[in-house]
């Protein structure tokens, strides 16, 4: 709750390991308070988290990642003014004899980097690259922790479709890795081609949860929508 405003409602969502499960609905179905509440960023004032079995509560995004959960946002969450290593190695710098080990911080950034046919100067200032390098720098930092879940909050909204291709491939990876990925989109294509399973919300409730296989585009709409289209 929001003060009088119910932001959620027996909401639920249920991801398995190796799993990339889509999370839609329209804009204030609840998506984005479901995806702060189990990651820290706002505090839940019901309900409960279980994450790899066993009971989950965290009250900060860093402890959440900490715990084994990244989270991308829309809204690039990177620091400009910095190098892309640093950006990438923020929070989890590399030491040696209690120094900075900048040589092997450098190399985890291309390595990740690589990940998406990046091949770029990591020693140069976020701001010199484009919006759609940012958000490429972006997922890679939270791939680099090694987490068992990663939220997508529309990941592709700044990437042109080569770059989106690339994107697949690397969340593909991550599934075969045996970590989950909750990806959050408006682009029906993208969930199809991409997402093992769905979660459809509609006014702070959770509507359907199902194989992708087992609905069309059409009645996914319709679903989020609350009424039949043709």
């Amino acid at each position: 709750r929001f003060g009088g405003t119910i932001a959620l409602d027996g909401a639920s969502i249920e991801v398995a390991p190796g799993e990339v499960h889509a999370l839609v609905g329209q804009n204030g179905a609840g998506k984005s308070t479901l995806i702060k509440a189990l990651t820290g960023f706002i505090r839940k004032d019901a309900g409960d988290v279980q994450f790899l079995g066993t009971p989950f509560e965290v009250h900060s995004p860093k402890a959440a990642q900490s715990a084994g959960i990244s989270t991308i946002y829309q809204e690039i969450n990177l620091v400009p003014t910095l190098s892309v290593t640093e950006n990438i190695c923020l929070g989890r710098e590399t030491r040696r004899y209690g120094m900075l080990n900048w040589a092997a911080m450098h190399a985890e950034a291309e390595r990740l980097l690589l990940r998406f046919n990046m091949k770029i100067d990591v020693r140069r200032k976020l701001s010199d690259f484009s919006t759609a390098s940012q958000q490429m720098i972006a997922i890679a930092r939270a791939i680099g922790f090694s987490s068992r879940l990663v939220i997508m909050d529309e990941p592709t909204s700044s990437l042109d479709d080569r770059e989106a291709a690339v994107l697949f491939d690397v969340i593909r990876g991550l599934k075969s890795d045996g970590s989950s990925v909750v990806f959050v989109s408006h682009k029906l294509d993208e969930l199809y081609e991409v997402c093992d399973r769905v979660t459809i919300m509609r006014d702070g409730k959770t509507i359907r949860a199902c194989d992708m296989a087992e609905i069309d585009k059409l009645t996914l709409v319709s679903t989020m929508l609350g009424r039949e289209i043709n």
